[in-house]
């Protein structure tokens, strides 16, 4: 299959659908978090892709600012018994960031692809 046979998707499609950045088609995990090692339709090879800890930090600071603000609103407002904090932030906590974390890894690998980015590397001239 060749790239001008179809769309490339955009990276938010890429983040919805956990699909090929290229082709849009093939699956991009093979597990919740795995990389798939290449697209099974159109043989992208993933190896390029690396979020590193990019997608847990990004969740962090967005689940904590809703969490917390909207902790706050709650104890300002109502002021609850703690218990019902506990019931209401936990759950929060926990699926928040596992909603977010596969389709934030999936708008950065698509963003790496789209930009083509790579490790950096310095440019030696021989001179030491």
């Amino acid at each position: 299959m060749n790239a001008e046979s179809h769309a490339i998707p955009s990276s938010m499609q890429v983040a919805l659908k956990s699909c090929c950045p290229r082709c849009g088609k093939g699956k991009l995990y093979d597990g919740f978090l795995t990389l798939a090692p290449a697209c099974p339709g159109c043989g992208l090879d993933y190896g390029f892709a690396d979020a590193g800890d990019g997608p847990a930090v990004f969740i962090m600071m967005i689940a904590g600012f809703v969490i917390v603000g909207l902790v706050l609103w709650v104890e300002v407002t109502w002021s609850p018994p703690y218990w019902v904090h506990a019931a209401l932030w936990l759950p929060l906590t926990i699926l928040l960031p596992l909603v977010l974390l596969r389709p934030l890894k999936g708008w950065l690998i698509a963003q790496q692809f789209r930009h083509r980015a790579s490790e950096g590397r310095l440019e030696c001239d021989g001179r030491e």
